[in-house]
């Protein structure tokens, strides 16, 4: 006797059908409390770190060489040259990572120290400007070409930071996605502090 062919058809059970339709309706939820828009600012937030760390990190690269030049025509300017490599060397010893954006105090040492850096540099700049023979130096004149451009795409960087921090923090902080951020665990990013807007875009001053 032949099988009827609606007996070889699957058959769902109650419980799987539930479980589709519960699945549905979560991924519903998580679209409209915005999950997905966490996942893309959160990815957005760390790209815009990686830049700020890569471009302090291309500036750390230069200083050796610069306080090298400045040396030798300025060897007696030696609290300011030590100045400029204590602070780059407490720079440079702050380990930094996407986690970073996790840990509001890391954070803070983290613009300290570069804070710190840039004030050491703008200081010795300044020394070099009473030393012809140093600003005559074609060595001395490529890393202060070199350092402009880096300074002047740290700024860019942390600004594009702030804008994605910006972006992602409205997230967080508003409802009802703020009920996702604590779901889920995206925190509240810290970003850098100024007294005001000029300050960001103002690097250690270049001269030639």
């Amino acid at each position: 006797m032949r099988a009827s062919s609606s007996s070889s058809l699957p058959t769902r059970s109650p419980l799987s059908v539930l479980r589709w339709l519960v699945l549905a309706v979560m991924a519903s939820l998580l679209s409209a409390c915005g999950y997905n828009d966490f996942q893309a600012q959160d990815e957005a937030v760390k790209a815009a770190w990686g830049e700020v760390i890569n471009q302090y990190q291309r500036r750390a690269d230069l200083i050796p060489n610069l306080v090298n030049t400045v040396k030798g025509y300025a060897s007696h300017e030696r609290e300011t040259l030590e100045a400029v490599t204590k602070a780059r060397a407490a720079a440079t010893s702050i380990q930094v990572s996407p986690e970073t954006l996790n840990d509001p105090e890391a954070f803070k040492r983290f613009q300290q120290a570069q804070g710190e850096l840039s004030g050491a540099l703008s200081r010795l700049l300044a020394v070099s400007e009473n030393y012809p023979q140093l600003k005559a130096d074609a060595s001395f004149r490529d890393l202060q070409s070199q350092l402009e451009g880096t300074e002047n795409r740290i700024t860019v960087a942390r600004q594009r930071y702030i804008a994605a921090v910006q972006q992602y923090n409205v997230l967080a902080r508003s409802f009802p996605t703020n009920l996702t951020a604590m779901i889920f665990k995206y925190p509240v990013k810290p970003s850098f502090t100024v007294e005001n807007e000029k300050a960001i875009s103002t690097p250690p001053a270049v001269k030639f």
